[in-house]
């Protein structure tokens, strides 16, 4: 079995591949502050509760946006499951070109989620990620990634509204009845949503216009759920998006 991990600023998102089938995920805090042990423990027991020995896991792969826990979770791989890991990086094979100025500044995650959606579409693609951070990337029809947008996410601009006013607060991620909020907590829930949305809608136009308009959109992330409702772009929803495209890359990687 291989063991997926993608190490990101707010969770690691992990998941468990048998064959060529995802046969379970999970989601835990990212906490640069904990030790290896502490991360192997919670791994252990995660996998028992899917029935899954730590001896069924042959292979690791680990794509990482937080240096500090990129050798921690090599330690694990070590030490819990006495396999090296594949680090996502320069030098490993991905079959996407990366056109971006400074290729090495491009978060790994961005990369792999490139993989993934063409591998989906093997077209020209937009891929949506709306997590900590809304990001935008680009991918042409001969895959060549090409760079995108970053904007902060909408769960980041809630906590900042909240933590920097002591009047505002907390509000739950929804609609609103309006986009004229009549209250404070409507009143933000249209800025966050509905002004995010709009934001989506107009960078997807953008990118269409420097791309074709007939290229495909694919969303991922936390809140792409709720996001979907309101802009109707999207041409598939892959909450594991970042998952699959590291099974994408093991394949080509691996040893035979």
């Amino acid at each position: 079995m291989l063991l997926a991990l993608d190490i990101g600023n707010t969770n690691i998102t992990l998941g468990v591949f048998k064959n060529d089938q995802l046969v379970a995920t999970w989601r835990i805090a990212t906490d640069a502050k904990k030790m290896p042990d502490e991360y192997g423990l919670i791994l252990s027991d995660l996998l028992a509760l899917n029935n899954i020995n730590s001896s069924d896991i042959t292979d690791m792969i680990i794509c990482s946006v937080v240096p500090p826990l990129t050798p921690a979770f090599s330690e694990i791989a070590k030490n819990y499951f006495k396999i090296s890991s594949l680090i996502v990086g320069p030098g490993i094979k991905t079959g996407i070109k990366n056109l971006y100025d400074s290729p090495r500044d491009v978060g790994a995650d961005r990369i792999v989620n490139a993989v993934a959606a063409y591998e989906m579409f093997k077209s020209a693609v937009i891929i949506v990620d709306v997590g900590t951070f809304t990001v935008f990337d680009a991918v042409t029809s001969s895959a060549e990634y090409i760079g995108g947008s970053i904007a902060l996410g909408i769960s980041a601009s809630a906590e900042a509204i909240y933590h920097t006013s002591s009047q505002l607060r907390r509000v739950e991620l929804k609609r609103p009845p309006n986009a004229i909020g009549q209250n404070t907590i409507n009143s933000i829930q249209s800025g966050l949503i509905l002004g995010y949305s709009d934001m989506i809608i107009g960078m997807v136009n953008r990118f269409r216009d420097e791309l074709s308009h007939d290229t495909k959109v694919i969303a991922t992330g936390g809140l792409a759920q709720v996001i979907n409702k309101e802009v109707k772009i999207f041409d598939c929803l892959e909450p594991n998006l970042t998952l699959l495209g590291l099974k994408n890359i093991y394949n080509m990687n691996r040893k035979i």
